[in-house]
């Protein structure tokens, strides 16, 4: 009697794992890849999955989008200046048959050629067109890392460069180059300020020499922009033809008698 109980616990435990073998759920984002004897019969999913026991083996594949970081590389661009270049790489899975069967760990894989890529492009580049030609960089990146991971069922759909690090130097060698590139372009432009602003002047010389009256004027308006400093001391120029006028006032009066 024992011995019946034991066998037919042993069956059902068997039973249960069976069933568990044969039975498979995946998710919307899923796929079941199912070898028949370890040969390729399809992939199937999502939803229930029935395989045969012992004889089917299902190897499950994520097709959402996966973020790879890629760790700092040292480059040496072409025109000799050494930097030091991380960047991040999105791809997925769009044919999980050949992921599996095409190559033995498409992840470490893609992290590999991504890496390799990532040294070969920048190093074919100046550091100019790096800091300044990220977007072209960043497809070309894309392109050639997509191209050979094609055949494994993999898409990459974005690469991009994250951070750029430059020796010391060069950081002290490029401030002063923009230092000077601003001085420049700050004396062009008070260069060519300076006839706008004779030309300006010589227009306001002829209408004040047309319209004396407005020579007072703009003394007055002088005084009053001058007026509003404290501790200033303020001398204010008196035109000449009207102290002439005072003069010649004061000396045509006749003494009382």
């Amino acid at each position: 009697m024992i011995s019946f109980l034991s066998t037919f616990g042993f069956l059902i435990v068997l039973a249960i794992a069976l069933l568990a073998s044969a039975v498979k759920v995946t998710q919307e984002y899923e796929r079941g890849v199912v070898f028949f004897l370890g040969r390729l019969v399809g992939v199937r999913g999502p939803g229930l999955i029935l395989l045969i026991p012992i004889l089917e083996r299902m190897v499950r594949m994520d097709l959402r989008t996966l973020t790879l970081d890629l760790p700092v590389q040292e480059v040496i661009t072409r025109d000799n200046v050494t930097i030091k270049v991380n960047a991040v790489v999105y791809f997925r899975v769009v044919d999980p048959a050949n992921a599996v069967t095409k190559v033995y760990d498409y992840g470490t894989a893609t992290l590999q050629i991504a890496q390799t890529t990532l040294r070969n492009v920048l190093g074919q580049s100046a550091l100019d067109e790096i800091l300044a030609e990220r977007e072209q960089i960043n497809q070309r990146l894309q392109q050639i890392i997509d191209d050979q991971t094609e055949p494994w069922g993999i898409k990459v759909s974005v690469v991009e460069i994250k951070d750029v690090e430059l020796p010391q130097s060069m950081q002290r060698a490029m401030a002063r180059q923009a230092e000077a590139e601003r001085e420049k372009r700050a004396k062009i432009i008070h260069a060519e300020g300076e006839p706008q602003a004779s030309h300006q002047l010589a227009q306001a010389a002829r209408v004040m020499a047309a319209e004396p009256t407005t020579l007072q004027l703009r003394y007055l308006q002088t005084l009053t922009d001058i007026s509003g400093e404290k501790n200033s001391t303020i001398i204010f120029p008196v035109p000449v033809d009207l102290l002439q006028g005072l003069m010649s006032g004061m000396g045509g009066r006749k003494p009382n008698a």
